[in-house]
């Protein structure tokens, strides 16, 4: 019989900061613990470059920049840090420390693409923390192993409405970044036949 797991100890943003800037890989901070992340499959990257280049093109000349999973937004004033498959901010980018703009303060957009292991944690903690983003307008789940999206819209009252739709067909309306993204470009060279 070995000893008693000890809890983890819990650590600062501050001190999470520090080390993730300097750290060779990926963690997410969850209140206090540090989360490492883990590689993707070829569909899921596929599933994101595809969106990310659809919506880098239409938004050409717009006041809004799309940004790949590297990009760390902050969420609930310092208690987590994470790093969505998509980001995209229209207007200025607000940062924790505009001496280091590596933590987004301000999505307007923000997508997650599903994997086995990651969808209830997306559809369910993730999305609970993101809907306390104040200028967040819209949460886009994009499923990596069939066709099949999730679209979280904020209305006027602060209200979310869910769109869902497994029809490769259908045309997704990014209200809040002015974009129309057709399912068919997003899966292209994904999950057809």
């Amino acid at each position: 019989m070995g000893l008693p797991a000890t809890p983890l100890s819990y650590v600062s943003p501050e001190d999470y900061l520090e080390a993730e800037r300097k750290a060779e890989h990926k963690h997410e901070y969850w209140d206090g613990e540090i989360r490492a992340m883990s590689g993707a499959s070829f569909a899921h990257n596929r599933i994101a470059a595809n969106l990310g280049g659809e919506i880098h093109f239409q938004l050409k000349g717009k006041n809004c920049s799309v940004v790949g999973s590297d990009q760390r937004v902050q969420v609930l004033s310092e208690s987590t840090f994470v790093y969505p498959d998509l980001t995209v901010v229209c207007g200025q980018p607000r940062f924790e420390d505009n001496t280091k703009p590596d933590t987004l303060l301000n999505p307007t957009l923000l997508v997650e693409v599903l994997s086995p292991t990651t969808k209830s944690h997306d559809r369910g903690d993730k999305f609970f923390l993101y809907r306390q983003i104040p200028g967040l307008q819209q949460y886009l789940l994009l499923d990596s192993q069939s066709v099949h999206a999730e679209l979280h819209t904020r209305d006027e009252q602060g209200r979310w409405i869910l769109v869902e739709t497994s029809d490769r067909q259908t045309v997704l309306e990014l209200s809040s970044i002015n974009c129309r993204i057709a399912l068919t470009d997003v899966y292209a060279g994904v999950l057809e036949g």
